[in-house]
């Protein structure tokens, strides 16, 4: 661990809701480059990637042939002939194996490497690094402590990466002291974690997995495109947009005290789902995320079954409300 990590769980949540918080992190690059590097991701991914300006990112999704999520994504374009495809170390090798396999043929170079990515998160990010807000997904290129990086806009704050896809990641000492003497303080995983699920933003590996489709967790205003051409998974997602509507949706839980991950959630006379991931918020109390069926409507009460212990819990509308003004925490 870090020694340099804020300490205190509720310390550390309030650096990130009231000033700037740093969290380096493994992540998984895989860079597409050549004349049909655009055509060709267009037909993979859910999003409309080949209108995209250089600079302009945007999150995506690989789809298997039912619509169900194989990946999640950020598709940033360095230049005309590059994409870089950010995901997790989880979900890399999938990515890059169904990328190979399908771009026999194209004009096309796919390449991969692990990289970390340095997260800044909160209010004071772009002031610290002296970039201007750009909105989520986009880029632009900035040099700090003496290194080339590209600095990406996400809806927590701000990611610095490497900025050449073909070199290996230089040592972030440097770049974190100054970070930290510009006034960021480093923070933990956990206390991220609690600011993701304040915000509901589902995570593949957590709330939602290779069984659900892109509108049951909610991210089809942010991932797909109704307007573009054919890509693998379209038709069930297209059907179920325009003609249906999913079984399962994703829902916050207010929870009367903390559950474990995957604890299962009732109503009096059936299973809704499980839980996805669960926190202890100092803004909030225990609180949670989860796919349920659609018939678990806001405001409706709940049982979380933890072990030998039945948790009453609340559902509730995401985002969880920010309470920041006021707020003891």
């Amino acid at each position: 661990m870090d020694p340099r990590l804020v300490p205190d769980l509720d310390a550390g949540y309030r650096q990130l809701r009231e000033e700037c918080g740093l969290l380096e992190s493994d992540a998984f690059l895989v860079s597409l480059s050549g004349p049909d590097a655009a055509e060709f991701l267009q037909g993979q991914v859910t999003n409309d990637v080949e209108t995209a300006e250089p600079g302009v990112g945007q999150y995506a999704l690989l789809l298997d042939r039912k619509g169900h999520i194989r990946a999640e994504m950020t598709v940033l374009r360095p230049g005309d002939e590059m994409f870089w495809l950010l995901t997790t170390p989880e979900s890399g090798p999938v990515l890059e194996g169904h990328l190979r396999t399908y771009s026999v043929g194209h004009r096309v170079e796919v390449a991969s490497r692990p990289v970390t990515a340095v997260s800044l998160i909160g209010p004071a990010c772009h002031e610290i690094t002296g970039t201007a807000p750009l909105g989520e997904h986009r880029s632009r290129p900035v040099t700090l402590a003496g290194q080339k990086l590209l600095a990406i806009d996400s809806y927590l704050g701000l990611d610095l990466l490497p900025a050449e896809a073909g070199t290996a990641d230089g040592d972030t000492g440097p770049l974190i002291d100054e970070l930290l003497s510009a006034g960021a303080e480093p923070v933990s995983p956990e206390a991220v974690e609690i600011i993701r699920i304040e915000k509901g933003r589902p995570l593949f590996g957590r709330e939602m997995d290779e069984t659900n489709m892109p509108a049951e967790v909610g991210i089809v205003d942010r991932a797909v495109s109704f307007e573009k051409g054919c890509y693998i998974g379209q038709e069930p997602v297209a059907r179920l947009h325009y003609k249906g509507r999913p079984n399962r949706h994703l829902r916050g839980l207010s929870l009367s005290r903390p559950v474990q991950s995957g604890s299962p959630v009732r109503s009096p006379d059936r299973e809704l789902g499980r839980v996805g991931s669960a926190v202890v918020s100092p803004a909030h109390g225990p609180i949670g995320l989860a796919i349920l069926r659609r018939e678990a409507d806001i405001g409706d009460e709940v049982l979380v079954f933890d072990g030998e212990d039945e948790i009453p819990a609340t559902v509730v509308e995401l985002p969880f409300p920010d309470l920041s003004e006021g707020d003891s925490a």
